[in-house]
């Protein structure tokens, strides 16, 4: 059975389209930009790419036949061609939240990481504990693990670690995507408001969370933040599987931080202390999924005593606070920070590390719930631990961002493209500082441009 995969390039599209090549299928895919690194990555595991989204890429022609199942991105909209030409035809179609459900999930024990924040690391991180275990597991990761530079694979285990989105599955499909997953354990990292553009309000979220929470078996396990009341609130909704709470000084988990910026922190479970976690990440936020992953990989079967080493190895996933480069004493940092929370509690990590050096942020205001304003007032008050702000603040945003620079008494401002944020940092960064760019989209390549004006 043929494939062909709508929006083929996105991170989790494109993890579908590698696992369903893994597994033998004939698979192709079209996308509004065809581009590395996903092309790359997709084009060597003998996946044709086509470029733009057009109804003859679904018709039959010689040599080829029309697709026998078309799996679809969950940015596809009604008036897109290929879509209505899908429509009109009759051809058969998924989401690939469902297909992924059906096809490759329904034979394996899911671990599912759940969250508004976090779940790329967590999810990278237990998959990183369940294989320094020996349990080989799959995993798929809405971005590019360290330790495994690949974002999907079958793996030759019974574990699929998975990352557990609560955004829509398709324009036919509004329920969340890890609703489709079913998983055995499931880990419910934190619960914020986000996605402005598809929920009202935080309330609509709990309801999803209470959709998922609603799927897990009696004989699972939920792996559940001990210090968030929203998620406190979602269980009381209705649980019917296990709970173990993890947190920083609560929980059946418990972290005591040896190292103020979260590097080092001794592990509880219970009253039986299980040693000591040394490793490269930072702050508060890093050590709950850290403790978030070794509950999940014990429910699994694997000893939690032994995981603790694998941490110190742990790689993390591409554009988590990675260093890209070093210039006369600038470090300068790429982060996928897409959350006023987020923000803070990276900004608050670094700060715990680098001390009295000044931290430079570059803003871009580029998901759907940044760009529609939903965050405004709390984006001030998480650049707190920011000794200097520059904001991209493009033509096209419906908001004013200075009302985000002026709340900085001093310390924001804003500009209206990439090459003005980049000029008015070159100007500003100086030997010892820390410069970190903030933004869950290409940000125009923006850090490795700013790497390169500091070496011209």
């Amino acid at each position: 059975m043929r494939l062909h995969i709508l929006g083929i390039c996105g991170t989790f599209m494109g993890g579908v389209a590698a696992l369903a090549r893994e597994m033998g299928w004939p698979v192709e895919g079209s996308d509004a930009n065809v581009y590395p690194p996903m092309s790359d990555q997709l084009q060597a595991l003998g996946i044709t790419l086509m470029q733009g989204y057009k109804a003859e890429h679904l018709q039959a022609t010689p040599g080829h036949g029309k697709p026998d199942l078309v799996v679809v991105g969950n940015a596809m909209t009604r008036g897109n061609p290929a879509v209505e030409y899908m429509l009109n035809e009759q051809l058969r179609y998924v989401s690939g939240p469902q297909w992924l459900g059906e096809t490759l999930l329904a034979d394996r024990e899911v671990l599912a990481v759940a969250g508004t924040h976090g779940k790329t690391t967590t999810t990278s991180l237990l998959a990183h504990l369940l294989e320094s275990a020996g349990l080989e597991p799959g995993f798929l990761v809405g971005g590019v693990p360290g330790n495994f530079g690949i974002s999907a694979r079958l793996g030759r285990g019974k574990a699929f670690v998975i990352e557990a989105d609560e955004y829509d599955s398709a324009f036919f499909d509004k329920r969340s995507k890890f609703v489709h997953y079913r998983p055995r354990i499931a880990i419910l990292n934190n619960l914020e408001y986000d996605h402005a553009d598809i929920f009202p309000d935080v309330a609509a979220i709990q309801r999803q969370f209470h959709h998922l929470v609603r799927t897990v078996p009696g004989n699972g396990r939920l792996i559940v933040n001990a210090h968030d009341e929203r998620l406190a609130e979602v269980l009381a909704m209705g649980c019917w599987t296990p709970v173990e709470t993890f947190g920083i000084g609560r929980g059946d988990w418990r972290a005591e931080l040896t190292e103020a910026d979260g590097s080092a922190f001794l592990v509880h479970r219970g009253d039986e202390p299980l040693g000591e976690v040394r490793w490269s990440l930072l702050g508060h936020h890093s050590v709950m999924n850290a403790l978030a992953a070794l509950a999940a990989a014990t429910a699994a079967g694997a000893d939690p005593r032994a995981l603790l080493p694998a941490f110190a190895a742990f790689e993390s996933v591409k554009r988590r606070m990675e260093l890209v480069g070093e210039v006369g004493g600038v470090r300068v940092y790429d982060d996928f920070a897409h959350h006023p929370t987020a923000i803070a509690t990276t900004l608050a990590g670094l700060r715990a590390k680098v001390g009295d050096a000044r931290i430079l942020v570059a803003l871009e205001p580029r998901s759907n719930s940044m760009r529609l304003g939903a965050h405004a007032e709390a984006l001030a008050p998480s650049l707190a631990d920011a000794d200097g702000v520059v904001f991209l603040h493009r033509p096209e945003l419906p908001w004013d961002a200075k009302r985000v620079t002026a709340a900085l008494e001093g310390r924001g401002a804003t500009v209206p493209t990439v090459d003005a944020l980049v000029s008015s940092l070159q100007a500003q960064a100086r030997a010892g500082d820390y410069v970190v760019f903030m933004s869950n989209g290409g940000f125009e390549n923006a850090p490795r441009r700013f790497v390169e004006a500091l070496r011209g």
